[in-house]
C-alpha cells in the first residue's frame, strides 16, 4: 500500500476525507447561517446576540479553515464550492428567520449536527490511527458541547 506525505495509508485516509468533507460542507452552511443571524437579528437582545453570533462565526471560520487544511494534509481536495457545500450538508440554510429565539434554537441544533458529524469523524479516524484528525476534532467537540450547554441555558 502507498502512503501519503504524513505516512498514513492513502486508501484508508480516504474514509476520513469523506467524513471531513461532509463536516466541512455542514460547517460552511452553519457559518452562513450565523452570518445571516448576525446581520438580521433585532429586538431586546440585539446587542448580546449580535456579538455572540459574530463570536461563533469567527470560531466557525477557523474550524472551516483547519478542516480544509486537514483534508489537504491527508492528500485530498476539500470541497470548495457552494454547490458542493449545499449538496453535502445536513444543515439547511436558515432563510427569513426574524425571531431571535428561533435563531438561537437553529444555532444550537446546527451545533448538535456538527457534533454528531465530528463524533463520526473521530470514530473513522481512530480506526485508521489518524491521531492528527482525532486531536483536531476532539478539541472542536469540547468547545461545541460547552456552547450547546450555554445556548440551551439561554433558551430556558
Amino acid at each position: 500500500m502507498s502512503t501519503n506525505d504524513i505516512g498514513l495509508e492513502i486508501k484508508e485516509s480516504k474514509a476520513s476525507v469523506v467524513k471531513l468533507n461532509g463536516l466541512l460542507a455542514n460547517y460552511e452552511v452553519y457559518y452562513q447561517n450565523l452570518r445571516n443571524f448576525h446581520w438580521n437579528v433585532s429586538g431586546a437582545n440585539f446587542f448580546e446576540l449580535h456579538a455572540k453570533f459574530e463570536e461563533l462565526y469567527n470560531a466557525a471560520n477557523l474550524g472551516i479553515d483547519e478542516t480544509a487544511e486537514r483534508i489537504l494534509t491527508l492528500g485530498e481536495r476539500p470541497y470548495s464550492s457552494f454547490e458542493e457545500f449545499l449538496k453535502n450538508s445536513k444543515i439547511k440554510e436558515a432563510k427569513n428567520i426574524t425571531d431571535p429565539k428561533k435563531m438561537v434554537e437553529i444555532v444550537r441544533d446546527n451545533l448538535n449536527t456538527l457534533l454528531e458529524l465530528e463524533r463520526d469523524v473521530i470514530e473513522t479516524a481512530s480506526a485508521q490511527n489518524d491521531e492528527g484528525t482525532v486531536t483536531l476534532i476532539s478539541d472542536y467537540i469540547t468547545a461545541k458541547e460547552k456552547i450547546v450547554w450555554m445556548l440551551s441555558a439561554y433558551l430556558k
